[in-house]
């Protein structure tokens, strides 16, 4: 079997009082999508902050594309890249400008070849040169993962990527992240929305009271429960389905509320 792109066993953590981790395992597979899950307080952000080597484990050990993350963290940091909660861009920068930064802060050739790029694949072309002041929240946080892929690193740590952002806007970044495991990347992240790793996850584990109490696939973690009864059931359009169903219409040039109100 070939190594895992990172590595997590016996994890503990504390502060002061407060045990955070009590014993965390998993393994990543190399160019997978791993997600942990779990509510506010889990402990999910820890985990990646121990990953990072910003933050330093009570007990057990760690290891990211090969390299342990106390002993090694120069190595770790090299191949990874992280991205919070909120995007880390500049707001009066443009798009392009942004992604030229970072490229020429890590010594990058052509760094304007290497953003053009990143803007073609994100689907940020046609914003490369507007402002980021004026960009939607999904756009932003394109650009933010965008940042973070300059330079290859083969794992990127994605913690709560979308946070705060609108429906349309989640599915936009979730067919970003499904993007990077076609490139080879390997994804590690953390949400506490069950239906983000339902959509993205090779593996899923649940993070509770500072230890993993599941870890599998989606159909794995299905076999856990009674199998289902077949019942006929009157299904009812849920919030989503309105909300694209109206979006939908006045994307095609029609007036959705304007057409009920008509019927009306």
């Amino acid at each position: 079997m070939p190594a895992p792109a990172i590595h997590v066993q016996g994890l503990r953590k504390s502060f002061k009082d407060l045990e955070v981790l009590r014993g965390v395992d998993f393994d990543v597979a190399a160019g997978s999508i791993f997600a942990l899950l779990g509510s506010n307080g889990a402990g999910k952000t820890t985990v990646i902050r121990i990953l990072a080597t910003l933050l330093k484990a009570d007990a057990g050990t760690a290891s990211v594309n090969g390299f342990d993350v106390a002993e090694q963290p120069g190595k770790v940091r090299e191949s990874f890249s992280l991205t919070g909660q909120f995007a880390a861009v500049d707001e009066i920068l443009s798009g392009r400008e942004n992604l030229v930064l970072v490229a020429r802060l890590r010594h990058l050739e052509n760094p304007g070849a290497v953003a053009d790029t990143l803007l073609e694949r994100f689907a940020l072309t046609d914003a490369a040169g507007r402002k980021v002041s004026t960009y939607s929240g999904g756009m932003r946080r394109r650009l933010d993962i965008a940042m973070s892929l300059i330079g290859n690193p083969p794992v990127i740590f994605l913690d709560e990527p979308t946070t705060g952002l609108d429906p349309q806007a989640r599915i936009d970044v979730w067919q970003t992240v499904k993007e990077l495991t076609r490139h080879g990347t390997t994804v590690l992240l953390t949400t506490q929305y069950l239906d983000e790793a339902e959509q993205l996850a090779d593996r899923i584990a649940i993070l509770h009271q500072g230890r993993i109490i599941v870890n599998g696939t989606l159909d794995e973690l299905k076999k856990l429960l009674p199998p289902a009864k077949a019942e006929y059931v009157e299904k009812q359009p849920t919030l989503e389905d309105v909300f694209f169903a109206l979006v939908g219409d006045a994307d095609q040039g029609g007036s959705a509320p304007d057409a009920m109100l008509k019927q009306g």
